[in-house]
């Protein structure tokens, strides 16, 4: 049987919701307004999101912060509380266990959120399988997934839906959080981060207020155009704004460097599982890069379409849709470094057995006007 989402019947009791199987859950596709409305929606006015699929863990105790900065690229001692970080966790290889969002609850108190395909691989990682292993004396992990809901309220018109409802977050900065506010009677963590490339919100609850705060949601939302959305404008939406997708621009074949996410690896750590292997491939050469396309042949890109240059396979698709933002064919390619391909430089991707022809260009493909 599928894994199910607080919130599954009552999407699946609804006409106009396509439901799909995602891993190990059964989600929306997308609802009434279809993949394009929804993502339009999103970038015009405010969409909402379930998104509890998403794996959820606490890491507590006197050995945390130490435990998870040797676990991750990024720095977590510089992480102060209210502020969540983007980063990576890497094998001895260098190459990528998971990405994920870590908060800082307080001093020796963590709250991670991770893919949802690697929940439980990550929870070992942590716990169990990576070189350092795990002190129980110091440390513990609490697997929150099963029993919380996760929310993402995303576009320009997000913080209007939220002040609506009496919370206090025009001036909450990118990448901070509210470990406990009120929204109806409900308690809800809110911070204010997604994954569409516009303003937004990830809202936190348990699972048994998750119906009622989605319902808060839609009714305070609906004066200013609120649209459910599923997962097919989620992927829409990050991937116009290059936000990578696990098991597509990063995974267990891929270093967070190839996919041109140095900027979260911080060699001026100490020490962090991976850090030689990366120093290496960096002081080596990079082989691979990730690089932005827009097809010139109408054609939409799909992960694992080979990429010629030349007559000669050189890397692979990692993501590609059909833009509704631009109405242009776009996509990511993983390929060769040393070719030094740069902008406007022409492949050739292979889709269904036939080469076509697209451009190397420039990303993100949508950044938004921070302007108001």
């Amino acid at each position: 049987m599928m894994a199910q989402t607080p919130l599954h019947d009552m999407f699946a009791e609804m006409s106009d919701v396509k439901m799909i199987q995602f891993g190990d859950y059964e989600l929306p596709l997308h609802f009434s307004k279809g993949i394009i409305g929804e993502h339009l929606s999103v970038r015009s006015a405010v969409g909402l999101f379930d998104v509890s699929h998403m794996g959820r863990c606490i890491i507590q105790g006197k050995g945390a912060a130490s435990h998870i900065d040797y676990l991750v690229t990024n720095s977590v001692h510089t992480l102060k509380v209210g502020q969540l970080m983007y980063t990576l966790m890497c094998y001895p290889s260098g190459t990528t266990v998971d990405d994920l969002i870590i908060y800082r609850l307080s001093e020796d108190t963590f709250y991670l959120v991770l893919n949802s395909s690697n929940i439980d691989k990550d929870i070992d990682w942590i716990t169990v399988s990576n070189p350092k292993g795990f002190d129980k004396k110091s440390v513990e992990c609490i697997n929150l997934t099963p029993t919380t809901s996760q929310f993402a309220l995303q576009g320009p018109s997000s913080v209007l839906v939220l002040e609506k409802l009496g919370v206090a977050c025009h001036d909450l900065p990118f990448f901070q959080f509210l470990k406990a506010i009120d929204i109806g009677g409900i308690e809800v963590m809110l911070s204010r981060n997604g994954y569409t490339g516009e303003d937004g919100f990830e809202l936190y609850v348990n699972n048994e207020h998750a119906k009622q705060l989605w319902n808060i949601l839609i009714n305070a939302g609906e004066e200013f155009l609120i649209t459910p959305c599923g997962l097919g404008s989620r992927d829409t939406l990050r991937l116009e704004a290059k936000l990578p997708l696990y098991g597509h621009e990063i995974s267990e074949e891929i270093t967070p460097l190839e996919a041109n996410l140095g900027s979260f690896v911080k060699f001026e750590k100490e020490d962090f599982c991976g850090k030689e292997a990366l120093k290496q491939q960096q002081l080596k050469g990079i082989p691979r890069s990730l690089r932005g396309i827009e097809m010139i042949e109408p054609s939409v890109p799909r992960n694992g379409c080979n990429v010629y240059y030349e007559g000669n396979i050189i890397g692979h698709v990692t993501s590609g849709t059909k833009s509704p933002t631009l109405g242009l064919f776009i996509g990511y390619v993983l390929i060769d470094r040393h070719l030094g391909l740069s902008f406007h430089d022409s492949v050739e991707i292979e889709i269904h057995n036939k080469r076509k022809l697209a451009k190397i260009v420039k990303t993100p493909f949508y950044k938004r006007s921070r302007e108001g």
